[in-house]
């Protein structure tokens, strides 16, 4: 099958990569992982300005109207982030400005919080070893212990492994409102790092 090969514009390239950030974290926030490709391609064609991919396709072949569309970004750009509760204010002041955590909470329903940012940094459709969750959670906190943060992981079910510890798995966990704020909050604070470490690894069956 020949692969088809699909040309688009934008008029403000600022504006679009704004939008497919704001969507790609969105979606890591609510799925617990990066897009499928088909996810990937509609939010691509969502932040170019048309409804979906089958739209973008369209005024592609010369279907769709003529110029370039307007991008789908004002009023979202406009719309404030979620608010913050207290406790999420809290676990977010525990991150330093490269999204690391840098100090354990005292508080538990802060540290239950905080939890869910690591959770982020693994991808769920992978396996992990125990020393490549290590590096994960190394690259992502400041004080050299990590493996209290991996056995809260476990704790809150955010986690899974085997009983021998040979293979761990990101659970898909639905975090409630307050910790999706959190998430969102800490996405647009942080500047972009490369998350997952190991994104090519191969799932164990």
């Amino acid at each position: 099958m020949t692969r088809q090969t699909t040309a688009f514009s934008v008029a403000d390239l600022s504006a679009f990569a704004r939008a497919l950030n704001k969507a790609l974290a969105e979606h890591q926030a609510q799925h617990g992982a990066g897009p499928s490709h088909q996810a990937m391609l509609n939010h691509i064609a969502r932040a170019a300005g048309h409804r979906n991919l089958q739209a973008l396709l369209a005024h592609s072949r010369g279907s769709g109207p003529a110029g370039l569309p307007r991008l789908a970004t004002p009023a979202e750009d406009r719309a404030p982030p979620p608010a913050l509760s207290p406790t999420a204010r809290k676990a977010l002041q525990q991150f330093d400005t490269r999204g690391r955590l840098v100090r354990w909470p005292n508080k538990f329903s802060v540290q239950r919080l905080a939890m869910w940012v690591l959770w982020m940094q693994f991808d769920g459709r992978r396996s992990y070893t125990e020393r490549e969750v290590n590096e994960v959670i190394k690259a992502w906190h400041t004080w050299g212990d990590h493996v209290t943060l991996r056995r809260e992981l476990i704790n809150d079910k955010l986690l899974t492994r085997k009983p021998d510890g040979s293979v761990y798995r990101k659970l898909p966990a639905r975090p409630d409102a307050e910790a999706r704020a959190l998430m969102t909050a800490w996405r647009t604070l942080v500047p972009r790092r490369g998350v997952n470490l190991y994104p090519a690894a191969t799932a164990t069956r």
